[in-house]
């Protein structure tokens, strides 16, 4: 990709020329940069000259005059280290120059550099942030194909249960699944919104913003895919599960992005404890709060790393072996903290209530209930 000449970069340039204003000493100050031509030939184009009324700069290849020694002229280069991409050509009245403007005429070449790598870096970037896009667009739409058909194939399925048939439950959580898929290959699909700049960071997403809207949704419902999904992952593993016996009938912003959050709870539960431990999710509605933590009651987290596993890329000595990145529980805990609630490791999880285990781990994830807009 041949590359161009941004209008920022452009307008940077100009306000560091106008600042030689004070110097009557110059006759004149232009910018050359090495841009790639149709060819992908380097060239030094012109991309401002200072004063506005100065003659218009040509090329540097189409000047010879450029080529030929001058006593008023001199060219400082852009340069980082060896690399050169450009040129700040000088025109002044006086030789030797005195010993602070030499100084600003440095500085400002040096300025431009910097300025100008970065704009090459942003080209650089966009140009793989559009690559990046066209190809996730590519795989959202060939994804879509064999999901339609696992859709498919499984309705037709539960067509041929009969309703006493205790396998219609499978089928069926198999057909939510599949939804849910469906609702992510949607969300991946929208384009990006503009971004904008703020004061303040915003928290990782863990989930699109399409699938996490604001207003409240009732938690039950984005709950009750997540249960059913850890109920069958335990039988798989022929270990015991425990959810409650009635989840949260209340409605919460967000509702999605706490489903998400305790999933990548339960994933780090199902991987990494003991594969014979009893697990499950414990709630609480509290006053103000509402309190859920996903428990199991195998080997206790050791004291040092109870706080060290919530930092990004740093996982327990336990799942060392285990493929992860190091990210969920501080995503998790992002997330939690962006809502205004908590996430913390409660060992052992008898602590949390005298009902769990005196052994294993509850990860406790606390949200404040705000009475306007959540109730039962």
């Amino acid at each position: 990709m041949a590359s161009v000449i941004s209008e920022g970069f452009r307008r940077l340039v100009s306000q560091q020329l106008v600042q030689f204003l004070d110097r009557p000493e110059l006759i004149s100050l232009g910018v050359y940069l090495a841009v790639s031509d149709a060819s992908g030939e380097l060239q030094l184009q012109p991309v401002e000259v200072w004063p506005a009324n100065a003659e218009r700069l040509s090329p540097a290849a189409s000047d010879e005059s450029l080529l030929l020694a001058e006593q008023q002229r001199r060219w400082l280069p852009l340069r980082r280290e060896s690399l050169v991409i450009g040129a700040l050509r000088v025109d002044s009245n006086i030789n030797p120059w005195p010993q602070l403007l030499q100084e600003r005429l440095l500085g400002a070449a040096q300025l431009l550099t910097e300025a100008r790598l970065l704009d090459l870096e942003q080209q650089r970037c966009q140009a793989q942030l559009q690559q990046d896009r066209r190809q996730r667009s590519l795989l959202v739409h060939q994804m879509r194909n064999p999901l339609a058909a696992l859709r498919t194939f499984t309705q037709l399925l539960l067509r041929r249960l009969d309703p006493a048939d205790e396998r219609r439950d499978l089928v069926e959580h198999l057909l939510q699944e599949e939804l849910a898929l469906d609702r992510y290959l949607e969300a991946l699909a929208q384009p990006e919104a503009s971004p904008s700049l703020s004061a303040e960071p915003e928290a990782p997403l863990l989930l699109p913003p399409a699938l996490t809207p604001d207003r409240a949704e009732p938690l039950s419902a984005a709950l009750q895919p997540l249960m059913a999904r850890a109920s069958a992952t335990a039988s798989l593993q022929g270990r015991p599960w425990h959810g409650p016996q009635q989840l949260p009938q209340l409605n919460l912003p967000g509702a999605a992005a706490v489903a998400e959050i305790l999933a990548n709870l339960l994933e780090n539960a199902f991987r990494y404890s003991d594969s014979q431990a009893p697990l499950g999710l414990w709630c609480q509605r509290r006053d103000q709060s509402l309190a859920l933590a996903i428990w199991d009651s195998g080997p206790a987290i050791s004291l040092a790393e109870r706080e060290r596993i919530f930092q990004r890329g740093q996982r327990g000595s336990s799942s060392q072996q285990q493929p992860g990145s190091g990210l969920g529980l501080a995503l998790a805990r992002d997330q939690a903290q962006a809502r205004g609630g908590s996430l913390e490791l409660i060992v052992p999880a008898s602590k949390l209530d005298p009902k769990l285990p005196a052994a294993g781990n509850a990860f406790l994830l606390v949200l404040p209930l705000n009475p306007n807009r959540a109730n039962q």
